[in-house]
């Protein structure tokens, strides 16, 4: 939950100051957003929330897996913020319905594939 909060949060603010401030349209001030956020977290989950010294994976394959994942949750996040803003509901509003979904989703997508802890050897007893 840490680094999903740090993401929204932080992606939250950059939003509001490329859409609000600066002018900008809701997608390019949402992919500034989220490369912001997406560094957060990825730090966040990789050294914190999911670090253990037993990963079975390298670091390349942590960040490929995740980069993967997001890239798939990019999709989704702007296909539902993007289909809220085009019926007239605030991209604002859409961040919070989006991050309901993906609070979930990404939970167990870090904890069983992009971060799985490494399984007990059961034959070496």
């Amino acid at each position: 939950m840490s680094g999903g909060t740090l993401y929204f949060w932080s992606g939250y603010a950059i939003f509001a100051l490329a859409y609000s401030i600066f002018g900008w349209s809701w997608l390019w001030a949402k992919i500034a957003a989220d490369i912001v956020g997406w560094t957060l977290n990825y730090l966040v989950q990789r050294y914190w929330a999911f670090a253990d010294a037993g990963h079975k994976l390298s670091e390349m394959k942590h960040v490929s897996r995740y980069l993967t994942i997001e890239a798939v949750g990019f999709g989704l996040d702007y296909a539902i913020i993007g289909g809220l803003n085009h019926i007239g509901i605030s991209p604002y509003i859409g961040f919070f319905i989006s991050s309901g979904f993906f609070t979930v989703w990404s939970y167990f997508w870090y904890k069983y594939w992009v971060f799985p802890e490494k399984t007990a050897d059961m034959t070496s007893n």
